[in-house]
């Protein structure tokens, strides 16, 4: 059975362990894992989970604040009173599909328009065309930047909430 929820602490290390340990290589995920911890413990993000048998195996956070790396210097994508960001998107391969991914934007935005934001943006790696049509389908068709990240060019949508 899966459930949907607010990610808590432990969540979180399990999430970010195990993405850690699928990219040993890749320090990056050291850094973000705590630096999404630290948003989420200060108010600053939310990650929402998807739980098969209390295990998380999928999720999306959204950012609140400006001060969050992903964001900061860019208001068109979080200004920290009307636009919030989400971002980090996963879920397992297994698992894909099946409408988790779905069920936690619904989540999600339901989440940031009780806090007051009206506006979501979203980002996707241009290479990735699969992820850009779900989030197209979600709704995000409004075109508002792109920027190269790591040396991947990623494009920028919105939605009204």
């Amino acid at each position: 059975m899966f459930h949907y929820r607010i990610a808590t602490a432990v969540d979180l290390d399990k999430i970010w362990d195990k993405d850690i340990s699928e990219n040993p290589s890749d320090d990056r995920w050291i850094r973000w894992k705590k630096q999404y911890t630290d948003y989420n413990r200060s108010g600053k993000a939310t990650t929402f989970v998807v739980l098969k048998d209390d295990e998380p195996v999928g999720q999306i956070t959204v950012l609140f604040s400006t001060e969050c790396s992903a964001v900061k210097n860019r208001p068109m994508l979080c200004d920290g009173k009307n636009t919030a960001n989400m971002n980090a998107f996963r879920i397992e391969k297994r698992y894909e599909g099946q409408g988790h991914i779905s069920k936690l934007v619904k989540i999600a935005e339901g989440y940031a328009k009780e806090k007051g934001f009206s506006y979501l943006t979203i980002g996707s790696e241009a290479k990735e065309s699969r992820n850009l049509s779900i989030y197209l389908h979600f709704g995000y068709t409004e075109f508002i930047t792109s920027f190269t990240e790591d040396g991947d060019l990623v494009l920028f949508y919105g939605k009204k909430i």
